[in-house]
């Protein structure tokens, strides 16, 4: 029996040991996935206060449960380590660490390469695993960057290990789409590879979705980023033109999305936030420059985007004109800071923006979010403030920038004077005047 056999029935029968490295909000759920479903998994992650905290049973991670860690470290399917030494034995490995732009809004890979090189370092003499990148990246990263560390040991890819390009599609807090009932895209470097890691990722996932190539799969997880910014770009666009124009963009977009074909709803706000979206397509820019190409929509989306804090700080300077107040001196509690509604996840988040433009311009800023007790900026940090009816009544504007699900918005109304709503949360009607994006 060849390694190719070998490895497809180890996953069959659930013998194959499973290697996560990175062990954040895509790491942590997807060893999860594979311990509930029999195998014995090993995460890795550089963080010893995460490994510690995993360990003892206690997450990090909103979409996992302690109660989900207990049963699984206590039967020995699950543990932690920060030595990739560990990953030695493990027949499938995947990485899932991050990948952050530098502040040139170049890729920064280092993550990756870091990975990489941990793991070749102490594969097994007699390869035979399975490495599989999930860190959303550059097309051309998987064969131009990561295979060479392993190949470079004379073992053949696709004979003496399996290499593939899987991309993370974890949506933090929603309840719809999970691990399992999330189609995966796969792409391997040769079609043994492909094989190996559909049949891995077929074991938790209802839809493994195989391509031709890892660059292919690369680009699909860019494409699918791609379409959201240049979108939620577009939209915005039309929130500037309809505040030009003195209509309310709600409502029209909320009519055009009553036809039932060639139209899909996405919503203005104020800015993008989270791992993905404001990140996943300047990878693709940037990859093209290098090409002598410019990905012309991609960086038309990311001006507008990127302008839409200091549109909604603008949005409170006006509406404080209107009650004969200037924002320097102003008591402004913002409502929100996670990047998006019922997550504890300020990665990118528009928020840290927009506190930081009012602090800028001389106001007195407190913020409110169920989810996040504290934010850093640089030089400073704010913690969250208990929301009552007292803190609303002496704030001279509230700024709503994420719709909790927690908040009680017609209360809200009813002790506030003054509204920005970013978000078209709040419902008019109460004794507050309501500013909409």
């Amino acid at each position: 029996m060849d390694r190719k056999q070998r490895m497809l029935q180890r996953i069959a029968d659930r013998e194959a040991i499973i290697g996560i490295v990175g062990l954040g909000y895509v790491g942590l759920p997807l060893a999860v996935a594979f311990a509930e479903e029999g195998f014995t998994v090993i995460g890795v992650d550089v963080d010893a206060g995460k490994v510690a905290a995993l360990n003892r049973g206690r997450s990090y991670v909103e979409d996992v449960p302690d109660a989900v860690l207990e049963p699984l470290l206590a039967a020995g399917r699950l543990r932690a380590s920060t030595d990739y030494a560990d990953l030695a034995a493990a027949d499938a490995i995947s990485i899932c660490v991050p990948t952050p732009l530098r502040k040139t809004k170049d890729p920064d890979i280092s993550y990756i390469v870091d990975a990489a090189d941990c793991l070749a370092a102490h594969m097994p003499p007699g390869g035979g695993q399975l490495i599989v990148l999930e860190s959303t990246t550059y097309p051309g990263t998987t064969d131009e960057i990561v295979l060479p560390r392993f190949a470079d040991n004379g073992m053949e890819v696709g004979r003496d290990f399996f290499m593939a390009f899987s991309p993370e599609r974890i949506d933090p807090g929603r309840t719809d789409y999970t691990v399992r009932t999330t189609p995966k895209v796969i792409g391997g470097v040769t079609p043994d590879c492909l094989e190996v890691a559909v049949a891995l990722y077929g074991t938790v996932v209802d839809q493994p979705v195989p391509v031709s190539s890892t660059a292919t799969a690369e680009m699909v997880k860019l494409l699918e980023n791609t379409f959201r910014a240049v979108n939620i770009g577009l939209v915005n666009e039309v929130a500037l033109m309809c505040d030009k124009l003195g209509l309310n963009v709600w409502e029209v977009v909320g009519a055009a999305a009553s036809k039932p074909y060639g139209f899909m709803p996405f919503y203005p706000g104020p800015g993008l936030g989270g791992h993905c979206i404001p990140i996943d397509p300047h990878y693709l820019s940037w990859k093209l420059r290098t090409l002598n190409y410019t990905a012309r929509f991609i960086e038309l989306a990311a001006e507008v985007n990127s302008h839409m804090p200091d549109y909604v700080v603008g949005k409170v300077a006006d509406a404080l004109n209107v009650e004969r107040k200037a924002v320097n001196g102003s008591r402004i509690l913002v409502l929100g800071a996670a990047y998006k509604r019922d997550v504890g996840d300020v990665r990118e988040s528009p928020a840290l923006d927009v506190i930081h433009l009012l602090r800028e311009r001389g106001a007195d800023v407190a913020y409110n979010d169920p989810h996040i007790a504290t934010v850093r900026f640089d030089g400073y940090s704010l913690s969250s403030v208990e929301l009552n009816e007292a803190l609303l009544a002496a704030a001279d504007c509230v700024v709503v920038v994420t719709d909790h699900s927690a908040y009680d918005w017609s209360w809200i109304v009813n002790h506030a004077r003054l509204i920005v709503d970013a978000r078209n949360a709040v419902k008019s009607g109460g004794t507050a005047r309501v500013v909409r994006l």
